[in-house]
Parts: structure tokens; C-alpha cells; sequence
């Protein structure tokens, strides 16, 4: 019989410190502390997308159309040169940046937004020739930062993609 009693208190203490069921509203697809009412992304700190972390480029575009501003556009841009350099490109969103690589090979590129410019990572970009200018704490990456007023010069960034896509890319 103690067993018995013993049983019931540890069920009942299990019950008392399991989380309340989730609300029917979150079910019925209504907003919650992390998505506005308007059903846009949260822009976190410097302006950056938050996108659920998915592999797709749906979660890409969703990124890309939520990036604010002039960004907006060099998102698009990116994506298309990218695109353009690397047919088969896999993409995925992760860490609220959007990610591109090479299927079986890891990733070789990501972008980032911070408040006045957007920081486009090359995982092995020490490898790249020439560097691209940015330095990083890990010595493999290198980063290329864009401004507002930067002209970009697809050639040369185009060449750094066909390069990254082209090295072991990185996998987390």
C-alpha cells in the first residue's frame, strides 16, 4: 500500500511541474510574444531578420524580404549573383542569416544585418585570392562589409563566390 500512495505523489508532482498546455490561440495561428500581429519577422538588433532556422530557399526569400531598407535590394542582389555563379547552390536560413553551400560540401557564404551595412561572411575566405578585406577572429574566415553608398563590384564578388563554392565549405 505504500507503494501505492508513494506512486500517486511522484504522478501528482510530475503533473504540478509539467509547463501549462499551450493556449488554443497559438494553435489557431494567432500572434505570440515572439511574432507582431502583423505577421512580420521581429527585426532583432542592427535590423537583421528573425527567420526560423529551415533549409529552403523559402526561408531565404522570407529573410531577404524582410531585410529593412536599402538592404532590402543588396540582399536580392547577392542572392541572384550567387545564384547566378552557383547553379545547384543550396541555401538554408540558420542563426537568423541566410546561408548558402554546396550539397555534401558545407557552407561557403553567409550574410548578416547590422545597422549601417551588411556583413557578407566567406567561411574559407582566407583561401580566396585576392582577400576579401575583412579579418575575423577565426583565421579561415573573411568577411566583405557593405554599406549603403559601396558600389559593389560583382566581378570581383562574383569571382569570391565561384572560389568559396568551389573549397570545403564549412559545417557547423
Amino acid at each position: 500500500m505504500k507503494t501505492e500512495v508513494t506512486a500517486a505523489v511522484k504522478t501528482t508532482a510530475k503533473a504540478a511541474a509539467k509547463p501549462a498546455a499551450k493556449p488554443a490561440a497559438k494553435a489557431a495561428g494567432k500572434p505570440t510574444a515572439k511574432s507582431p500581429p502583423d505577421g512580420k519577422p521581429v527585426l532583432l538588433s542592427g535590423g537583421n531578420p528573425q527567420i526560423p532556422k529551415r533549409d529552403g530557399d523559402g526561408p531565404v526569400q522570407a529573410y531577404i524580404a524582410a531585410m529593412p531598407g536599402w538592404k532590402r535590394d543588396l540582399g536580392r542582389r547577392l542572392d541572384a549573383l550567387i545564384v547566378r555563379t552557383v547553379p545547384d547552390v543550396r541555401k538554408a536560413v540558420k542563426w537568423n542569416s541566410p546561408f548558402y553551400g554546396v550539397e555534401g560540401e558545407g557552407w561557403f557564404l553567409s550574410f548578416h544585418c547590422f545597422t549601417r551595412y551588411v556583413k557578407v561572411a566567406f567561411f574559407k575566405g582566407s583561401s580566396l585570392r585576392p582577400l576579401p578585406p575583412g579579418e575575423s577572429k577565426d583565421p579561415n574566415t573573411r568577411y566583405l562589409d557593405i554599406y549603403e553608398a559601396d558600389e559593389i563590384d560583382e566581378k570581383q564578388v562574383g569571382d569570391w563566390i565561384r572560389q568559396a563554392a568551389e573549397l570545403p565549405g564549412w559545417v557547423p
